[in-house]
């Protein structure tokens, strides 16, 4: 349960970060993948405090959910953080050639260019967002455990 709350809390926490920063509000966030707090972090942290609370920090579930946690954090800041970059410049390859076309050949009565999805960009965090969405997660197990538990 603390695991699934992270994920929700984490995925919340996002959309008023956004405002602050940008002074836009953009729901959508609650339902995105990257971004300040990592929702993916926050959920294997919290994850593996509330085993260690519930087995201990020695129980070999404790070790399988920190190799997973360490997994999906790492996962988090190298391959989906690099996906994310190379969908940028995709996009703006499949932009350039878009307009490259238009102007060539004058298409400028067609409107398949918007039916054209574009790649998502914002697939892995950056570092500091993994940290934090680490942080995130293990707070929120503490609380839980010495609160309600």
């Amino acid at each position: 349960m603390a695991a699934l709350f992270s994920i929700f809390f984490a995925q919340f926490v996002k959309i008023p970060i956004h405002y602050l920063m940008t002074r836009q509000l953009d729901w959508k966030l609650f339902t995105s993948t990257g971004g300040m707090p990592s929702s993916h972090s926050a959920a294997v942290t919290s994850l593996c405090t509330a085993i260690a609370y519930e087995t201990g920090i020695d129980s070999p579930l404790f070790a399988v959910a920190t190799v997973f946690a360490v997994i999906v954090m790492f996962d988090a800041t190298g391959v989906r953080f690099q996906a994310g970059k190379q969908a940028l410049i995709i996009n703006q390859m499949r932009a350039d050639f878009q307009n490259f076309v238009a102007q060539t050949k004058e298409w400028s009565h067609m409107k398949n260019e918007e039916k054209i999805e574009e790649l998502k960009t914002l697939l892995g965090h950056k570092p500091i967002e993994v940290f934090m969405g680490a942080l995130t997660g293990i707070a929120i197990s503490i609380i839980i455990y010495t609160t309600i538990v």
